[in-house]
């Protein structure tokens, strides 16, 4: 009767809703399924514990988180500390070894720059002899002096601004 109003025939009406029931019988059982995994893991989380219990390991692990980041703040300000204080070192580093008089053998004599990130600091010239070692030093500004290098002075200044600072 129903068909003759409609122009189809109903078993098809009856056919698509015994799928649908099917698909929302399939979705209960997996609902159902998923229900019983997360009672599973509530009890196994809730398990020994009381409300009490929770409560105080949760304030203890937000103290705990606290006390993290306090400590992070404060090893910020110390690491801002160490970066303004490492300006001011000496990082960069040139040797040249060398023999001040061609009759002594072993490369005794050196020169060593010493520099800090803008190029500041000094160059040790040590000259080695017979009768002794002669020790000289000269400021660098800015990567120069206002004293004349020698060429294993210069060289060793050239090594040490060539340096990279890691």
């Amino acid at each position: 009767m129903i068909s003759q109003y409609l122009g189809f025939d109903s078993d098809y009406i009856i056919i698509g809703l015994l799928a649908a029931v099917i698909i929302l019988l399939i979705l209960t059982l997996v609902n159902i399924v998923q229900m019983r995994k997360l009672k599973k893991n509530y009890r196994i989380f809730m398990s020994g514990k009381t409300a009490k219990n929770l409560e105080d390991t949760l304030i203890k692990r937000l103290d705990e988180v606290d006390s993290l980041i306090a400590s992070n703040n404060k090893n910020e300000e110390l690491i801002k500390v160490l970066s303004q204080n490492m300006k001011y070192t000496y990082q960069k580093m040139g040797l040249i070894k060398y023999d001040a008089f061609h009759e002594m053998g072993g490369k005794l004599s050196f020169s060593l720059a010493m520099l800090d990130v803008r190029n500041n600091g000094f160059i040790i010239n040590a000259m080695h002899t017979r009768e002794g070692c002669y020790t000289y030093i000269k400021e660098i500004v800015d990567g120069n002096s206002i004293i004349v290098l020698s060429e294993e002075e210069q060289g060793a200044l050239k090594r040490a601004m060539e340096s990279t600072v890691d």
